[in-house]
């Protein structure tokens, strides 16, 4: 299905021009009621003519519609696609043509579209109200503007099969109208699924921190990807695998970005176990290192200046201190000999 842009008549001559037939109409219909009793025929034609008049004359102000920018209109006329009608403006189409947008009253979790009285554990929702009759080109008009789709926090594994929470924000926009109308049922629950199963086809691929032996980008080689460090490429291959799958429904996925990342409630605490004791290694291994090498910078000077001279067993009674004074969490409580060294 190819767009076909449509460029129909403006609207306000036609409604002018039937405005000022309804007034013709009722003078006519005047005169006819005067005409009655002297030329019965004549005026029996004028009464007729006024009659039929106002019975069907309103069929012509249903071919009126008003499009705001950034608003688009698909047209079928019995059942065949006529064209997309883009652009603000005041026009008027064939009154007996349809207005389609399957996606009319379906309500995603969306900047513009959004359902308050839904619940918050689906991100799409159906809308009970219904739809005017009379007014159908208007509330089923499609929105071209650039929307935001606020998908729910799913629960996935990672690579390494731990359950972790996650949200993304997919930006998104309509291109092709034929296509976003005809080629799919629904095309806002249609891009709503596919932003679920490009999530959990990327996420699979990534542990949620670095991780060792784990290749993320598909090459044979270990890397450090992960959740939480490469945020911004799981966002671009998020955007590229959804926009691989909604390409045939004309829409274009300008932008996705992960909004919430957390491991799921039931390991999250054990995980912050593990990160609080990989910190606490990390710190003692830093301390460490800093502690042997002001015990070396102080053997040193005491050897160069000749304050003293040490012995091997004194060296290794004078390092056992100094490493229990710089390594201990507490601090110590040293004491004082003021008689002889030895």
């Amino acid at each position: 299905m190819k767009e076909q842009i449509l460029k129909p008549k403006s609207g306000m001559p036609v409604l002018l021009l039937t405005l000022l037939i309804y007034v013709v109409d009722i003078i006519v219909f005047i005169f006819g009621c005067i005409k009655l009793s002297d030329a019965p025929v004549v005026g029996g034609i004028m009464m007729g003519v006024g009659i039929a008049w106002f019975c069907l004359g309103w069929i012509f102000f249903c071919g009126l519609t008003i499009l705001k920018p950034q608003e688009a209109v698909v047209l079928t006329l019995f059942g065949k696609y006529i064209g997309t009608i883009k652009g603000e403006g005041f026009y008027y189409v064939n009154p007996f043509s349809s207005a389609v947008n399957p996606a009319a009253k379906t309500t995603l979790r969306q900047s513009g579209d959004v359902d308050t009285g839904a619940g918050s554990g689906s991100s799409l929702t159906i809308s009970a109200s219904g739809v005017n009759s009379n007014v159908e080109l208007g509330n089923k008009k499609l929105s071209l503007k650039v929307m935001t789709l606020n998908n729910n926090k799913q629960k996935i594994n990672d690579c390494l099969g731990n359950p972790v929470e996650i949200g993304i924000a997919v930006i998104w926009c309509i291109t092709d109208t034929a296509k976003a109308v005809f080629n799919v049922d629904n095309y806002k629950e249609f891009l709503s699924i596919q932003c679920d199963a490009a999530l959990r086809n990327i996420v699979r691929l990534y542990p949620y921190d670095v991780a060792k032996n784990v290749d993320t980008t598909g090459d044979g080689e270990p890397d450090e990807g992960s959740l939480r460090g490469s945020s911004e490429v799981v966002a671009a291959r998020i955007r590229d695998e959804i926009q691989s799958r909604v390409k045939e429904a004309g829409l274009e996925i300008l932008e996705a970005r992960i909004t919430y990342l957390a491991y799921a409630p039931e390991i999250a605490a054990v995980m912050l176990q593990r990160q609080q004791a990989s910190a606490v290694i990390d710190a003692r291994k830093m301390i460490v290192d800093g502690a042997v090498g002001m015990v070396d910078m102080a053997l040193t000077k005491l050897g160069e200046s000749g304050i003293v001279e040490l012995d091997e067993e004194r060296k290794a009674a004078m390092v056992s201190n100094l490493l229990v004074v710089l390594c201990g969490n507490k601090d110590t409580q040293p004491v004082v000999n003021a008689g002889s060294l030895y």
